[in-house]
């Protein structure tokens, strides 16, 4: 297959993770009532897990490669979580916060971003790095839709959200392709822009989601995710 067909059928499927996790998220009321509230937490703070694992060892490290310099790095990285306040607090005095949707936006078109330069410069474990982005749309997907429903979302615009957010991860992949490959400034300045909002929203706004009182369950979640993350990451 075609390199570049190759991506687009690789990034259109770690797009349809997203409303795959949302359909999962349709599945309710699990009995005992105790199993379901757990679960729920559960998969909160395993998308919180995976969240942070995509900053510590994806985007992070593969931004300051192509950003070595310390400064702007660090700017960069403190201009997302500036940002990312702003357009909170916004969304909050419109009682419309959507924290989860956000971050998985922040986490899914930068890396999508990212698949398609390495598919163009034909490296090795581009195939295997979409496999895990999937995996990583499909806690956020669930736990977004219960988010996004949970809000003031009627279930069409929730569902249009994140069909507009899966097809996106094909047009960031080819955009990757033909214009970033050689723009590694650039590429590494988006990573760490998202680094920085994706941490505030996790801190903000998920882990405080994923406690659960007098239940110890959801914060292993957590570690799952980030252990999804790593294991991703040796692998690669």
């Amino acid at each position: 297959m075609d390199r570049f067909a190759e991506l687009l059928l690789w990034t259109t499927l770690a797009g349809a993770c997203i409303p795959l996790g949302a359909g999962l998220a349709h599945i309710e009321h699990i009995r005992p009532r105790w199993l379901e509230e757990e679960l729920r937490h559960f998969v909160i703070a395993f998308g919180g897990g995976v969240l942070v694992g995509a900053v510590a060892l994806v985007l992070v490290p593969e931004g300051i490669a192509r950003l070595p310099q310390p400064l702007a790095a660090i700017l960069l990285l403190l201009a997302g979580g500036a940002a990312f306040m702003v357009l909170d607090r916004i969304q909050a005095q419109r009682h419309q916060p959507a924290p989860q949707f956000n971050a998985m936006a922040a986490d899914f078109l930068p890396e999508s971003l990212a698949l398609g330069g390495m598919f163009a410069a034909n490296a090795e474990g581009a195939a295997l790095l979409a496999l895990l982005i999937g995996l990583q749309n499909l806690p956020e997907g669930f736990n977004a839709w219960r988010e996004l429903g949970a809000g003031r979302f009627s279930r069409a615009r929730a569902l249009s959200l994140m069909a507009v957010l899966a097809l996106l991860g094909p047009v960031c992949g080819a955009a990757g392709w033909f214009w970033l490959a050689d723009q590694d400034a650039v590429l590494g300045s988006i990573m760490l822009f998202a680094s920085g909002g994706i941490l505030y929203l996790t801190f903000q706004d998920i882990a405080p989601q994923a406690r659960l009182e007098r239940h110890w369950g959801p914060p292993l979640g957590a570690v799952f995710g980030f252990a999804l993350a790593l294991t991703g990451e040796m692998l690669f």
